[in-house]
């Protein structure tokens, strides 16, 4: 029966769906005709697949009419991954490969008019889809085979060209073929490097005692931060060590991670499995496309997608437009992202850590004490540079700092404590078991991620944290949202002192991280 069908995988957003490539060749007028609203790059298809197949030496049915359709025929498909399958679903169907050698595998590639193999973004994402669909064979191409063996339980066979894969299909010795080149968007500047963040250390600065509390809990339990101070305080300095002293990825999340970025085409041939977590700081000109994940055609990840379970650091946030911050809504509140386009709808995960930084004013010199302010703004320009970071988007951050400007003996304090980024990442590794133990079978990792409802009845505070929270409820210092956030800050400084259950103590620590206000003395010190 002139019939085969191959599969391959179609991405939206971070979800795969597996698509059964079926090609029928029968007597009609002799045409090559794809359905299953392919976009304009897979339309073409039809040609390069032709070519790819004359020019291996390969049969392709000239006097009869080939029919493709691309299954579920209603989901909308785009990409040239595709390429690799219809070719050999048509060989199948004319014969030149055994129909039933296609069962059990997915088919991923680009094919070349002279029918080599082209690499493709996001084959980690597809494998993983095919493999939770039960498939455990894919072909892809050569580079790209150690992406996909990230993927545990799946034997990857990496090829160069369509004659290669031909050849295996049908049981015959594979013929030598010629490299297959890298993605056309290679990485050509390194001279920054990802690695950089290994030579910060939180030993490197001075004072800041409240501050380093302050991100010891956020790296803790995931908790985003806001920090706001003149310039020359220190905010970024201390948020480009935030990402050191959180403990190396899971399994889970680097697998998470690494499809996220082999979605958005960052991975190159060569590239390992994420295992630390990203640190990401985009420009305030940035776009929100760019930010929340978008741009035409397919959806890519922005970048609080690529900075999920590690650091998006938003400098000088009032600067950025009002449209991005507004946009910061929901993966502050739900960790996810979801990015609306008129033939499609996707989520991208954003379930990472995000630190703001702000300015008091546009210059950055505004003090409170009339002494030391240098500031030359006017105070309308203060109030509406102050407005961007009130309201909805601080009601989602769960500890605000306000850092000072420091002295000019403030490094040279013999008796200052400066402990280094590995212990107190050994602190943030122990509050983290714990976290992982009490949520052993639930569908969240962090106390910042873990719903209100679940916390109180699950996991309350005492009776007596209780009361105390609630009176800054109904006295109008928090909101209901404060109240949950607040509550999972309790669970995180309990989990840093190796409490069992928050405490008075504990809450009212919560509270002074929640609102801004200088933590006690007994308080960092007990963290040292």
């Amino acid at each position: 029966m002139p019939f085969a069908t191959s599969r391959t995988v179609s991405l939206s957003g971070a979800t795969g769906h597996l698509i059964d490539v079926q090609a029928d060749v029968s007597p009609g007028q002799v045409a090559t005709v794809l359905v299953g609203r392919p976009d304009t790059a897979l339309n073409e298809a039809r040609d390069r697949c032709r070519m790819a197949i004359v020019n291996s030496r390969l049969d392709w049915p000239t006097t009869r009419r080939t029919t493709i359709l691309l299954s579920p025929a209603d989901l909308p498909k785009r990409g040239t991954h595709y390429d690799l399958a219809i070719a050999v679903a048509v060989l199948g169907a004319v014969g030149v490969v055994p129909p039933t050698a296609l069962d059990g595998v997915v088919f991923i590639g680009e094919l070349t008019l002279a029918g080599g193999l082209r690499s493709v973004p996001g084959v980690l994402p597809m494998v993983l889809a095919a493999s939770q669909r039960g498939i455990r064979h894919v072909v892809v191409p050569e580079p790209q085979a150690a992406e996909a063996s990230m993927v545990p339980g799946v034997d990857v066979l990496g090829m160069r060209s369509l004659a290669q894969v031909v050849a295996e299909l049908r049981d015959e010795p594979v013929p030598e073929a010629p490299p297959v080149a890298e993605m056309s968007g290679s990485r050509l500047l390194s001279w920054r490097g990802a690695d950089r963040m290994d030579e910060v250390d939180l030993s490197d600065l001075a004072g800041m005692e409240d501050a380093r509390y302050a991100v010891e809990v956020a790296a803790a339990g995931g908790h985003h931060l806001l920090l706001s101070g003149p310039k020359g305080s220190g905010k970024t300095s201390i948020a480009e060590r935030i990402p050191g002293l959180m403990p190396d990825l899971t399994p889970e999340e680097s697998l998470e991670l690494t499809a996220v970025h082999s979605l958005a085409g960052a991975l190159e041939p060569g590239d390992r499995m994420l295992t630390r977590p990203p640190f990401t700081a985009p420009h305030h000109d940035a776009s929100t496309a760019s930010l929340v994940g978008g741009g035409s055609g397919a959806v890519k990840p922005g970048e609080i997608s690529r900075a999920h379970c590690g650091v998006l650091f938003l400098d000088e946030f009032p600067l950025f437009r009002a449209d991005v911050i507004n946009a910061l809504r929901q993966p502050l509140e739900s960790g996810d992202i979801s990015v609306a386009r008129r033939d499609e709808s996707v989520t991208l995960p954003a379930r990472g850590l995000v630190v703001l930084a702000a300015n008091p004013c546009p210059c950055g010199d505004f003090h409170p004490e009339a002494r030391m302010s240098r500031c030359t703004c006017r105070e309308v320009e203060r109030r509406d540079y102050r407005r961007k970071v009130t309201g909805p988007i601080t009601d989602r951050i769960d500890i605000t700092r306000h850092l000072a400007a420091p002295t000019p003996f403030a490094g040279r304090d013999p008796l200052s404590a400066r402990e280094s980024t590995s212990e107190v990442r050994g602190r943030v590794e122990r509050a983290r078991v714990r976290q992982a133990a009490r949520y052993a079978g639930e569908g969240w990792r962090l106390n910042a991620h873990v719903p209100g409802p679940s916390l109180s009845q699950r996991w309350p505070l005492t009776p007596e944290a209780v009361k105390l929270v609630d009176e800054h409820l109904w006295n109008g210092r928090l909101t209901r949202r404060g109240v949950t956030r607040v509550h999972r800050l309790a669970w995180t400084v309990a989990d840093l002192a190796g409490v069992d259950r928050p405490g008075v103590e504990e809450a009212d620590v919560a509270l002074r991280l929640r609102s801004g206000t200088p933590l006690l003395a007994a308080t960092v010190r007990r963290a040292g």
